[in-house]
């Protein structure tokens, strides 16, 4: 069994949404007037103003600067990665990490892991279970990040998960609203 000792984390940015200006475009070296916004190739919108991201290994210094520097809070849950058969995915930590993605006042928020495929497939995942989507597109967006590493585990973990304790919390979301 192999474990990896990493942690999942939602950052927030509920207190200052404005603290710094955004990047301006360059051509050739000279300002051109113009943001531009080129997020990473592993970056994704899960609803308004959720997003997600595949972090590379290790998690980049440059990214806790960033937080520090722009007021941003950490949410961190800790999650143990491992391989299968020996996931052990814990169900109240998922259900504390969905309280501080359903309280708008965190948002907007980041919601990644280590690798970003298997810890924070299964949060999203099970937010998608709470905004009531089918399983098969739970598990069409979850294959679609994480590709070959997929695991039925964490899909029955999806399959699985109580929501009733949730189900209380107003869901604010983009699919939530008729």
């Amino acid at each position: 069994m192999k474990l990896e000792n990493s942690e999942a984390g939602i950052c927030s940015a509920a207190n200052d949404r404005s603290s710094s200006p955004a990047p301006k475009a360059m051509a050739n070296g000279d300002d051109i007037g113009e943001e531009l916004f080129v997020p990473p190739l592993n970056f994704a919108m899960v609803d308004n103003n959720i997003f997600r991201y595949l972090c590379p290994e290790p998690y980049p210094e440059v990214n806790n600067k960033f937080l520090e520097a722009n007021g941003i809070k950490l949410f961190q849950f800790a999650i143990e990665g491992c391989q299968e058969p020996f996931v052990n995915i814990p169900e109240e930590t998922i259900r504390e990490a969905l309280k501080v993605v359903l309280d708008m006042g965190n948002h907007p928020l980041l919601i990644h892991c280590k690798r970003g495929k298997h810890r924070t497939g299964c949060l999203v995942g099970c937010l998608r279970r709470l905004q009531r989507w089918c399983l098969s597109s739970i598990f069409d967006e979850y294959q679609r990040f994480a590709a070959a590493k997929a695991r039925v585990s964490d899909q029955r973990f999806i399959e699985l998960f109580d929501i009733s304790s949730l189900m209380h919390i107003p869901m604010p979301f983009s699919c939530s609203k008729k």
